[in-house]
């Protein structure tokens, strides 16, 4: 059974380290909000069987939201996640109803640690990945893409003539289905534009997703000084073409260490001026992944987009042959 879970943090990064500390066998669904009034909401809706909640928010912060959920009997676990550790705001969140409190910055140790000491661990185990990958080949695997994030960061900064910030790599495996779940982590109230691109090499296929902040369009477009009027389809050129650098020299790198060709697709334009939620579809033909996220951001400018390489679960078993060589 499915067991609906609640990241209330007013942090889009916070609520995503959340996610992803969690343990990878859990049967969940992961619902997000941004403040405590919206988590009231939710949890009344019935998307809030476990909450994970942070304490400093506006509109309506954690004590206030435990104060509410005590006054209105909600029937809801609570663990307060926050970097306010001083021992009198655990002892003050406990006696308001909180089962536990994880300090910031959060990790899976920590968050696996409270959810064994509760039990709760164990009653939500599902049935592992087909394609799970033990410790070593997932840090294979991030070594591989830390080189080749790197190769295509360098190719974009010359491109904009800025430096790029490279984030670390994330690699795992998941339900093609779940795939909302780490995409909707994304600021709600933002709207994007993505592009997709399929790959095949050496019986190997998947497919590439490249997810742009509507937001850094306009910024993109000043730091290369152009002079054409922002809109639609300029803006679908430069997500083409951007797709190309980044896609593109993704997987030729990964090819060229693991003696793998790609070919490419060309880039097609799924939508733009969306809600995630509205704009990413999982691939219905396939039901697991291997699942490799990069973040490439630009320092002081809102210019921030999101490559997804998402290999089909046929083509795993040969790319872990292909890695394996690398030991």
């Amino acid at each position: 059974m499915t067991v609906p879970i609640l990241i209330c943090d007013d942090s889009s990064f916070a609520r995503k380290q959340m996610a992803r500390a969690l343990p990878e066998e859990w049967d969940v669904e992961i619902s997000c909000a941004e403040n405590g009034r919206k988590a009231l909401d939710m949890i009344k809706a019935g998307k809030g069987d476990i909450l994970f909640l942070d304490l400093n928010m506006p509109v309506l912060d954690g004590f206030g939201t435990l104060e509410e959920i005590r006054q209105q009997g909600l029937n809801t676990l609570i663990i307060v996640v926050s970097a306010d550790i001083q021992q009198a705001t655990r002892d003050r969140v406990i006696e308001m109803g909180a089962l536990d409190f994880i300090a910031k910055p959060i990790d899976k140790v920590k968050a696996s640690d409270v959810l064994e000491k509760y039990g709760i661990l164990d009653e939500l185990i599902c049935k592992k990945s087909r394609i799970g990958l033990n410790d070593e080949m997932l840090d294979l695997y991030r070594e591989i893409t830390n080189v080749s994030m790197g190769q295509a960061g360098e190719l974009l900064g010359k491109y904009l003539n800025v430096p790029i910030t490279l984030s670390i790599p994330v690699v795992n495996t998941m339900k093609v289905n779940d795939l909302h779940k780490t995409l909707q982590l994304a600021e709600e109230n933002n709207t994007y534009t993505a592009v997709t691109q399929g790959f095949i090499g050496a019986e190997i296929s998947g497919e590439a997703l490249l997810i742009f902040n509507d937001s850094s369009f306009k910024e993109i477009s000043e730091l290369m000084n152009l002079e054409q009027e922002l809109n639609d389809e300029f803006e679908k050129e430069l997500s083409v073409d951007i797709s190309n650098i980044l896609i593109g020299a993704c997987l030729k790198s990964i090819g060229a260490q693991l003696d793998i060709l790609f070919s490419q697709g060309y880039p097609t334009l799924l939508g733009q001026h969306q809600k995630i939620i509205d704009l990413i579809h999982s691939p219905k033909h396939w039901e697991e992944t291997l699942s490799i996220e990069i973040d490439y951001k630009i320092e002081k400018h809102n210019i921030n987009c999101e490559l997804l390489l998402l290999f089909t679960e046929s083509a795993v078993p040969k790319l872990n042959a292909k890695v394996s060589c690398l030991l």
